[in-house]
């Protein structure tokens, strides 16, 4: 099930969100603020984010912004107090997919929440094929018709974006990003090793290929 990032300095508002999302199936995760949100997004899997604008630290716009810039097939959610038409025309400029305004019914932000998520072709089986290629983030296996294919987690992390919307150029910044999170020091060379790694996995398939977009970065292509 697809995991929902609640983002809030109101301890009342994250628990309301959080409890009508898990009873409608969803797995939920909490941060206080902008800067603890990116943290969390760094260090795990989100399907969703959930969040305020109005918040200490980093406040909704720059953490709307940031996660835009790291990831922009992340569906976002935003709440507020305010419901100025200004403040959600800069919201949508800024990359928030849709709004709601406190008070909110926390049954609309569930369908809400499940809108986004079909627009984003985001299912709750976590499951991509390529052909005889099947890849399952919830158990992360691989399978190439009846056989199994054990892969290293960031090897199908990689592969898993890539598949999740295939035609999609990503930047060496971007995928360094999403999958090794925005802490990470290394050098980005390590997405050359990494890809290079898997076209050699799965060379022999027809299912896919990983292309180089020179100057920008790679994606994948389904089919010969």
């Amino acid at each position: 099930m697809a995991t929902i990032l609640v983002v809030d300095d109101d301890a009342n508002i994250r628990e309301l969100v959080c409890l009508f999302l898990r009873n409608d199936g969803f797995e939920t995760v909490e941060a206080t603020d902008g800067k603890e949100a990116l943290a969390v997004y760094g260090r795990m899997h989100v399907d969703l984010v959930v969040l305020d604008i109005m918040m200490p630290v980093i406040d909704g716009w720059t953490l709307c912004k940031e996660l835009r810039r790291a990831n922009p097939d992340l569906p976002l959610l935003m709440l507020t107090a305010r419901g100025e038409t200004w403040e959600k025309v800069k919201g949508f400029e800024l990359g928030t997919d849709d709004y709601l305004t406190k008070p909110f019914d926390p049954l609309e932000l569930t369908v809400r929440v499940r809108a986004l998520l079909k627009r984003y072709r985001i299912i709750s089986t976590n499951l991509i094929q390529l052909g005889n290629v099947v890849l399952d983030r919830q158990t992360y296996k691989v399978t190439i018709g009846t056989e199994s294919l054990a892969l290293p987690l960031k090897e199908f992390e990689l592969l898993y974006k890539l598949a999740g919307t295939p035609g999609q150029v990503y930047t060496r910044e971007q995928l360094i990003d999403q999958i090794w999170g925005i802490d990470y020091t290394g050098d980005d060379r390590t997405v050359d090793v990494h890809i290079k790694r898997l076209r050699e996995r799965f060379a022999s398939a027809d299912d896919f290929r990983i292309e180089t977009v020179r100057g920008l970065g790679y994606r994948l292509e389904a089919g010969k």
